[in-house]
């Protein structure tokens, strides 16, 4: 027997066609100018004059210079701290968050503060309170705190993964926030039933609970760290010398310094291949069963 108009029109396919102005954007915002990347990466242009086809001169000049491979080594060294640093705060943070006290809720406000801040403005912030000569540590005559915090490689490095660390540890606690609040009270009553206490607790229902928040939340961190660039040029322009010119302030340089519009967007679609890469393997870590982790606490 045939379905009737009526059962047929409160089939989920049949919705279908609300996904079509999501799909427009993507296409016409993501794939298209992806695209446009991809075939400039084949061309030569200085930004201003015609543009003319080059072959694979710009993937050749591109992949044998040899500052490639250090700018590659500092933005998955970037992209690996900051996880470290990020992954272990916020979680905590967000599990103290989750809690129904009132004041956590004016807490959840202060720490989301950074958030709303622009990289730019946080750059110039921290920047000027580490001037040695001007400083926060010249100004209340701390000697630890006058130190060239920006002008030595291992200093600017670390100062680079806590301002990066500071300003996104609060939306990651949100998420963390939210997966908590997700997970049965009954899991926890049965628990404190059995006698386990806050630690056992935690390690047994809250972390498998939000195995699935976790790999969400560092697929957040590690592609969006190959984007690090408003923060880092403001805060040390890459330097003291080469020591944090990560891949995204490589392609600023070479396209808009340098006016190499071609290798630019050769490093860009590198970007974008190692992004996706790294979003599949975090995918694959995570198991095809998105909802098998709802007993792995039971």
């Amino acid at each position: 027997m045939s379905a009737t108009p009526a059962a047929t029109r409160g089939r989920p396919g049949s919705l279908a066609w609300l996904a079509v102005p999501a799909l427009v954007f993507f296409v016409g915002f993501a794939v298209i100018p992806l695209v446009g990347v991809l075939a400039l990466s084949f061309t030569s242009w200085d930004g201003i004059g015609d543009i003319s086809l080059s072959g694979f001169t710009s993937w050749h000049a591109v992949l044998t210079d040899p500052g490639l491979p250090h700018a590659l080594w500092v933005t998955f060294l970037v992209m690996a701290l900051s996880w470290a640093v990020q992954t272990p705060a916020s979680l905590l943070l967000g599990v103290f968050l989750a809690g129904r006290q009132r004041y956590r809720a004016v807490l959840a406000v202060l720490y989301f503060v950074p958030l709303l801040l622009s990289s730019a403005a946080i750059a110039i912030t921290y920047k000027a309170l580490l001037d040695p000569n001007f400083g926060l540590g010249a100004g209340l005559g701390i000697e630890l705190l006058a130190q060239d915090w920006l002008g030595e490689a291992h200093l600017a490095f670390g100062i680079v993964i806590f301002v990066v660390s500071w300003q996104f540890i609060p939306f990651h606690s949100l998420i963390y926030q939210a997966g908590v609040r997700q997970i049965p009270r009954s899991m926890y009553e049965a628990a404190e039933l059995d006698g386990a206490g806050r630690v056992r607790r935690f390690f047994s229902i809250t972390l498998p609970q939000l195995k699935y928040t976790i790999i969400t939340s560092s697929t957040l961190m590690v592609v969006g760290s190959l984007t690090f660039f408003d923060l880092i040029f403001v805060l040390t322009e890459g330097g003291p010398g080469d020591a944090t010119r990560v891949l995204a302030l490589d392609m600023y340089k070479r396209g808009w310094q340098a006016n190499l519009m071609g290798p630019a967007s050769a490093i860009a679609a590198i970007l974008v291949l190692v992004g996706l890469a790294l979003a599949l393997l975090l995918r694959r870590l995570g198991g095809r069963d998105p909802s098998a982790s709802q007993m792995e606490g039971a």
